[in-house]
């Protein structure tokens, strides 16, 4: 079994508030859960309005499947325009571990 993570620290643009804040987290959440059947929530910053800490998880039995899913999602919170990624951590724990 092979565990890949990333935590995203992100901040946001012309957000004003907390409410703002969840509009522009919940649809980046959503995608990432839908097209790449990972497990995502927003783990850090959460009084902050205008940055944002959010990790993510993926499960498998092959390495290779683990490392290209991180790299998909890493992609995606990327190319996102309402969203300046300042940093990803990533880690990958495998069976040696």
């Amino acid at each position: 079994m092979y565990v890949g993570t990333l935590s995203f620290d992100l901040l946001l643009g012309d957000v004003r508030s907390l409410k703002e804040k969840r509009s522009v987290i919940r649809p980046i959440i959503a995608e990432l859960q839908r097209k790449y059947a990972v497990s995502v929530a927003e783990v850090g910053e959460q009084n902050l309005h205008r940055r944002a800490l959010i990790g993510l998880a993926a499960v498998s039995g092959d390495a290779a499947h683990v490392t290209d899913v991180l790299d998909r999602c890493e992609r995606l919170v990327a190319g996102r325009p309402e969203v300046e990624l300042l940093s990803v951590r990533r880690r990958f724990h495998g069976e040696e571990d």
